[in-house]
């Protein structure tokens, strides 16, 4: 009875709703202006599955030395039991002008000190892998809600329309439930992350089904038409987001089977570039990302751990050690390369995971020290560095023994806001209506931490 079109129509003129929603036709992938001018175009993320420990990593803890093998002053509740303070096994040292203090682990990433800025006082809300990732990579620990890079997608529009806008990597993929870390939830579909397993080398495994073994361009381009045209009457008589995501992604398929050979191709890449990155599978897919981000990709997620998590209970020195070392040169690299291209001052790097681990030493079911941390949720580390970020500098901290946030605590939910706000956006007005309310990324949370910002 036309309710339908009267309430499209209202949603297209509410001025609650920050970012007006496109025609179907165009539904958005285009390119958006944000609330003001941004210090950065582009985001890669390099996320640590498991929980890195921020007392091995970024956040130097001398009293753990003091107290090694004697019961802390501070022990708090996590998921396991735990013993005695557990020094790090592993030497910090001070890097660049800065002083910014940083472990041996990583010595490479290190010699870019004085363009980060480590957070040293994030905290989550419990300390669980499922809820901490839905919360430090959607914004919500309990239900489903668009992933960072979706509201990112829905604010800015794509860059390039040729690729994804939103790609998130994960050498060996992740279990099918883990896939809501890049999903779009209640915004339109177009918006959810593209996921490529970077342990192939050719295109054809890399992204599935980018080329039809049975139709030439010429005569896929006859069918998405016709199939358009199909979609399209149906369409008139109905509003389907759904629907119309799917034709979008179609169309994008289409194109990607012309842009993204080349993109992904890093044989491209001059020969000492490659070995910078390494030959390993994570400075491939570092090496990737940084094609795509010059290519116009807006947010880049990059999963370090999915075969073996920083989720390391036990033997936390080797495992550490093997982890780092993965990483740590591609992300020196990388930073290298956004310097020497002219594309750092609008890029931001973030690094981190969903919480951090315990400064005591884990027990095992017998009593006996694992030689490992468990998760602690109660205050962990994460760094920022690209546009916009104070360099060489350091945000609140944990305490004496780096068990809890007590100086400028945290939320994931400041993070989110401080990513937008660096992106050109007000956290509070980025918002879509779903189910009756305007929902936001940071809920009803959130301050930016302008501390770190130039």
């Amino acid at each position: 009875m036309g309710l339908g079109a009267l309430g499209l129509a209202g949603l297209l003129l509410d001025e609650r709703t920050s970012v007006v929603q496109a025609a179907p036709s165009d539904a958005g992938l285009g390119q958006k202006m944000p609330h003001f001018p941004g210090k950065v175009k582009r985001v890669i993320h390099f996320f640590c599955n498991g929980g890195p420990s921020h007392v091995d990593t970024f956040d130097p803890k001398p009293a753990l030395t003091t107290y090694a093998g004697k019961p802390a002053p501070i022990n708090l509740t996590t998921e396991r039991k735990t013993g005695a303070a557990f020094p790090s096994p592993f030497k910090f040292q001070k890097y660049g002008e800065s002083g910014l203090e940083i472990s041996e682990i990583f010595a490479k990433t290190a010699e870019h000190a004085d363009d980060m800025a480590v957070i040293r006082s994030m905290y989550a809300q419990v300390p669980n892998h499922e809820p901490s990732l839905m919360l430090m990579n959607c914004g919500d620990s309990v239900q489903p809600r668009p992933s960072v890079g979706a509201w990112v997608m829905y604010g800015l529009g794509a860059e390039n329309r040729n690729l994804p806008g939103f790609i998130a990597m994960c050498p060996n993929g992740m279990p099918i439930k883990d896939s809501e870390n890049w999903q779009s939830g209640f915004l339109p579909g177009i918006y959810q992350g593209t996921f490529v397993d970077p342990q192939h080398r050719e295109l054809e495994k890399l992204i599935e089904n980018i080329r039809s073994p049975h139709a030439s361009l010429a005569v896929q381009r006859k069918q998405l038409d016709l199939l358009k045209a199909f979609n399209t009457q149906h369409m008139e008589e109905r509003t389907d987001s759904r629907l119309d995501a799917r034709i979008q992604s179609f169309e994008l398929a289409f194109r990607m089977q012309t842009e993204a050979a080349e993109a992904f191709d890093i044989s491209k890449e001059p020969d000492h570039v490659q070995a910078r990155y390494g030959d390993g599978v994570h400075g491939r897919q570092t090496l990737i990302a940084r094609r795509l981000l010059e290519r116009g990709v807006r947010y880049v997620q990059l999963w370090h751990g999915a075969g073996q998590p920083w989720d390391n209970h036990n033997q936390i020195e080797a495992n550490h050690r093997k982890l780092a070392g993965e990483i740590d040169g591609p992300i020196s690299a990388l930073m290298h390369d956004l310097k020497q291209r002219g594309m750092f001052e609008e890029t931001l790097v973030i690094w981190g995971g969903e919480f951090g681990r315990t400064p005591t030493v884990e027990l095992g079911g017998d009593g006996k020290e694992q030689m490992g941390r468990d998760h602690n949720h109660w205050g962990f580390s994460t760094w920022m560095a690209g546009g916009g970020i104070k360099g060489g500098t350091t945000y609140g901290a944990t305490d004496d023994f780096g068990f809890k946030a007590v100086d400028k605590p945290t939320s994931v939910h400041d993070l989110h806001a401080t990513i937008l706000h660096l992106l050109g956006f007000d956290h509070e007005q980025l918002t879509y209506r779903y189910a009756g309310r305007d929902f936001r990324l940071t809920d009803v949370h959130g301050q930016v931490l302008r501390e770190i910002l130039t």
